[in-house]
């Protein structure tokens, strides 16, 4: 979305440009300042209402994942039939009914332990697969992390 075009901002002219360059002590290149319609649209995003649904049951624990952390999820239940170890029961249900949390920038949803183990051991193959901060950032927030047993 091009927000200049939508009207949510206005770019700066050349004359605004050459202020802001003296000012700053560098050039600046492009400069734009919010519209009317683009404060508008800030507060109105924030202020949205997300669909934060309840826990299922006392045995659910809210789980915040990052987009990175929900991807590599989402590669793991797709591969379900696939594995030797397979995800729980119902953790692709889980993950698709996962609902994006705008503030945060995460995805929120609810979790067994047995399924929160599970979403852990996706996130170990995708640290051995090559990238350790998905698993890290998990075994951080949540306190799980995979061991591979012999």
């Amino acid at each position: 979305m091009n927000a200049a075009a939508s009207c949510l901002v206005e770019l700066a002219e050349r004359d605004e440009r050459a202020e802001l360059s003296a000012r700053l002590g560098r050039p600046v290149r492009w400069a734009a300042r919010l519209t009317r319609q683009g404060r508008d649209l800030l507060l109105y995003a924030r202020s949205q209402p997300f669909a934060d649904y309840a826990a299922p049951g006392p045995e659910y624990r809210l789980v915040e994942l990052m987009p990175s952390q929900m991807d590599a999820i989402r590669l793991f239940t797709s591969l379900a039939d696939r594995l030797q170890i397979q995800p729980q029961p119902d953790l692709e249900d889980r993950v698709r009914a996962a609902v994006p949390d705008r503030m945060s920038g995460r995805w929120r949803l609810y979790l067994t332990e047995e399924q929160m183990a599970s979403v852990a051991y996706g996130l170990w193959l995708h640290k051995m697969a090559g990238s350790a901060a998905e698993a890290n950032r998990f075994s951080r927030d949540h306190g799980i992390a995979h061991t591979p047993a012999p």
